[in-house]
């Protein structure tokens, strides 16, 4: 084929193309390649041949390792089936390291809370997680596990709502008489708002109880609104002052906190290093230090926890769990009040420090997750069992009872039910499974979101069918976890959506509800957020 160009005065000038051949492209493939080009297969050491020579490309290798999102056991089953994983890597910034440490320390660079530590503190957190990157990682996905740090999430206080997107933009909506909206104002809303204040400032996690909202920073800062209990102890609660915009908490100042949980009369917050503090109003359990019942200032909890780094924590009305890491694998403490057996350690009696719930490691089961409800506490097996103990009244053990028990004991009715994730409130359950369906139990309302009679308490799991009428896989799931206040649930699906359902006369669903009406059993879309 000719390309010929004529201007009318020069000669044409011809480029000649190579004619293309009519041969189909199968034909063509069929062909034998030369000799030159062909792949050799290359042995390292005494092993089989290969395909290719992981040593001469390690930063490939190295590329797919920390892109791929391996989990730390997935590295370290590399490092047990082939030495190139365990030989030293030539990386900075330390040259003995495995590829596989290198790959885990690369992915522990992403997370916020971990890019902002100097070289001691990383140590130090190695040190305590075991010595390995690969630990170390483990500790801070296990964190985001429980708490979906630094991921969307939406969580359902009493009368009032926050969500925070995974770019960290809060959203408040619902009832404001404190000011724990942080809108600036006291007046109600209905409509999803973005806290504007707060621009500039990436917010990874939030803790909301009557009154007050706590926000979490990726600075490792601490937001507080709603009635302040931080400046004013010892007053009762008509004397304390309100904060309508987010304020610093200056007591946590020198805390790079990760996570903050609420309970009745008191807050703890949990460090990057994996240490919890707690702070106390006046009127409850000390909860772990020794200080004078009024004492406001964050004090470490003592005792067993002192050395044992704490990866969630999560606060009933009068208790504290705390989920810890150690390199063998994960256990569970508890510290509070204990009546009703909610401390899970086969009594009823209270304790004034951290002590190990002993059940978890005969029933062969090692915790991913806690969840504290008002008065009965939840556990997500890595299993997927899952195990509830406390008070079981209107069944929300989902034990077939309403009998309370002082120990975990796993939930039978889900059996055949992988569960990711536990949420528990006032009397409530719910479990999300690792195919996205929900299943709730407990006590009889709007917010278990179950169909037909609901003048029944549900005393065994039972599906949510209104949530699988959805067709969207649910990942997380948050509901009322007061006495004050009638309760209301947010399930968030995967693509982010969220849908809200149960009591909303105070504007708390995000949804618009029709007159005279101040609850909705259905779940409905909550419009105006992208927690995508």
């Amino acid at each position: 084929m000719d390309t010929t160009t004529s201007n009318g005065s020069s000669p044409a000038a011809t480029l000649q193309l190579h004619s293309i051949s009519e041969n189909p492209i199968s034909a063509a493939m069929e062909l034998p390649f030369p000799s030159f080009m062909c792949l050799k297969r290359q042995c390292l050491g005494n092993s089989a041949p290969g395909e290719f020579f992981l040593a001469s490309c390690p930063s490939i290798v190295l590329h797919v390792l920390t892109t791929c999102d391996l989990g730390p056991r997935d590295l370290a089953k590399l490092e047990a089936t082939c030495s190139f994983f365990r030989m030293p890597a030539n990386f900075s910034p330390d040259l003995e390291l495995s590829i596989s440490e290198v790959a885990a320390l690369d992915r522990c660079q992403k997370r916020a809370i971990f890019k902002r530590m100097g070289e001691e503190e990383r140590q130090e957190i190695k040190r305590k997680c075991g010595g390995s990157w690969k630990l170390v990682l483990r500790f801070l996905l296990a964190g985001e596990f429980g708490c979906r740090r630094e991921k969307s999430q939406a969580l359902a206080g009493p009368g009032h709502s926050i969500a925070v997107t995974s770019k960290g933009v809060v959203y408040s909506f619902g009832y404001n008489g404190s000011g724990q909206l942080g809108q600036g104002s006291t007046e109600d809303t209905w409509q999803p708002r973005p806290v504007r204040s707060l621009n500039g400032i990436r917010i990874i996690q939030a803790a909301v109880s009557t009154d007050r909202t706590m926000l979490i920073s990726d600075a490792g800062e601490v937001y507080a609104f709603g009635k302040d209990w931080f400046s004013e102890a010892g007053l009762e609660v008509q004397e304390t002052k309100l904060i309508t915009t987010p304020k610093r908490v200056k007591s946590l100042n020198g805390i790079f906190v990760v996570q903050a949980t609420i309970g009745n009369y008191f807050t703890a917050v949990l460090s990057r290093e994996g240490r919890v503090y707690t702070l106390s109003w006046g009127k409850d359990e000390r909860l772990g230090h020794g200080t004078d019942l009024n004492c406001m200032l964050p004090h470490p909890l003592l005792g067993a926890l002192e050395d044992i780094p704490v990866v969630q924590i999560s606060a009933g009305f009068c208790y504290l769990l705390a989920l810890a890491y150690q390199p063998t694998g994960m256990s569970v403490y508890s510290v509070g009040c204990g009546l009703g057996g909610k401390l899970g350690h086969g009594i009823a009696t209270s304790e004034t420090q951290p002590r190990l719930i002993e059940q978890f490691s005969l029933l062969k089961m090692e915790p991913v997750m806690v969840s504290a409800g008002t008065w009965h506490a939840a556990v997500v097996g890595r299993d997927g069992r899952v195990c509830t103990w406390g008070w079981g009244r209107y069944g929300c053990l989902g034990h077939g009872t309403e009998e309370p028990e002082s120990a975990p004991k796993v939930v039978e009715g889900l059996k055949d039910v992988k569960a990711v994730h536990v949420a528990t409130g006032d009397y409530a359950t719910f479990v999300v499974s690792d195919d996205g369906q929900v299943y709730s139990f407990g006590c009889e309302s709007a917010n278990l979101g179950q169909q037909g009679d609901v003048d029944e308490n549900t005393l065994i799991p039972k599906l949510v069918t209104s949530l699988k009428e959805k067709k969207e896989r649910v990942v997380h799931v948050s509901l009322t976890n007061s006495t004050t206040w009638a309760g209301h649930t947010f399930a968030m699906a995967e693509s982010g959506t969220l849908y809200a359902f149960g009591a909303g006369e105070r504007g708390q669903l995000g949804v618009e509800l029709g007159d005279n009406l101040a609850e909705r059993a259905e779940p409905a879309k909550v419009v105006g957020i992208d927690l995508s």
